[in-house]
């Protein structure tokens, strides 16, 4: 394990602009924000409202960005963000398990987390099956990227007993009798 830290965002837009215009990020809707962009929906209260926000830190260094969605609800999903240069190194496995940890011991009981990739993103999938999550589903023509085109998407869950008794429950694919 690294010694990654896992910091509370607090309103720091411009390190927030300058992190995600640094990167691209080839496995979302838009690949290259702008810097408008990510103010209008810095302002809109993407990062705050409903939702919690992480820095991922590295050696004083601000590597990757954690979005909690839903927080409030009893299944919240997430989204991951790793700075170009720190992709392949386990960080990712690391900060899935962080959230997995941080959201399951939360005092209002989350049920189960779910998270979604684009089919294609081969190492976030795989990150998500080291870490317990188990597949559970297979969206056609799900994602929408910002340039019209559309990917498929993968769901990916991990339940509260799985997390609890460090197992994974078996889901059950094609139960329905022909």
């Amino acid at each position: 394990m690294t010694e990654l830290q896992f910091k509370k965002f607090e309103n720091e837009l411009d390190d927030l602009v300058s992190f995600m215009t640094s990167n691209t990020w080839d496995f979302h809707a838009n690949p290259n924000p702008s810097s408008e962009r990510i103010v209008k929906t810095y302002d809109s209260g993407y990062y705050q409202e409903d939702n919690e926000t992480y820095w991922i830190e590295y050696l004083n260094e601000k590597v990757g960005l954690i979005v909690i969605h839903d927080i409030d609800d009893t299944i919240p999903l997430f989204d991951l963000r790793l700075s170009s240069k720190y992709r392949g190194k386990g960080f990712g496995a690391e900060a899935v398990r962080w959230i997995t940890d941080y959201i399951f011991t939360l005092p209002d009981e989350k049920i189960r987390i779910e998270a979604y990739t684009r089919s294609d993103n081969i190492a976030m999938r795989k990150t998500f099956q080291k870490c317990g999550f188990v597949k559970e589903g297979y969206l056609r023509h799900a994602w929408e990227n910002d340039d019209g085109s559309i990917s498929d998407s993968v769901c990916y869950a991990i339940i509260r007993c799985d997390w609890e008794n460090k197992m994974i429950t078996p889901i059950k694919i094609n139960d329905v009798p022909f």
